[in-house]
Order: C-alpha cells, then structure tokens, then sequence
C-alpha cells in the first residue's frame, strides 16, 4: 500500500476521516515530512469476540478464585469510587 503525503493542518481537520481510512500518512510541513501515520492491522470481528469472550472467561475464574460474586466486588468497587470523589471535592 502506497503512503500517502498529507499536510499538518489537513491532517488535523481530517483526522477521523484518515483513521477510519487504514492508509499510511506522511504527515508534512512545508513540504517536509514529520512523520508517519501507520495504521494497525485490523482484526476480525470474529477475532475480536474471541478475544472478548476469553477475557470474560479468565475474569470470571479470576473472581471465582477470590471467592466473591459479581455483586460484592461491585459494591467495593462503589465505595472506593464513592471515597475517591469525596477526596476530591474535600481537596477543593
């Protein structure tokens, strides 16, 4: 695939646009290359409930391991929120 030159400022109003694109930039200013936009290798759809569901599948051991369900590692994860945003506000 061939690597395309963009100028900075386009690349900056364009940038959604040549993400989704999957093409290689040559990112220039002034006619000088800065740098290089390679976009990473695009995984299947397939690949990537593959990869979600064994996720899910080694946290489920991992949680079973502690021995806690699903709602108690929820309601500590509450409360540490809960302490975290309190902290904050009284750091003000």
């Amino acid at each position: 695939m061939e690597t395309v030159k963009v100028g900075m400022r386009e690349f900056r109003e364009n940038l959604a646009g040549y993400l989704e694109s999957g093409t290689p930039l040559a990112i220039t200013r002034h006619g000088e290359t800065l740098g290089f936009y390679i976009p990473a290798q695009k995984r299947s759809r397939k690949a990537e409930l593959a990869a979600m569901r064994a996720a899910a599948k080694e946290l489920d051991q991992m949680i079973a391991s502690l021995g806690a369900t699903e709602d108690e590692l929820m309601e500590d994860y509450k409360e540490i929120r809960r302490i975290a945003r309190e902290k904050k506000r009284n750091a003000k």
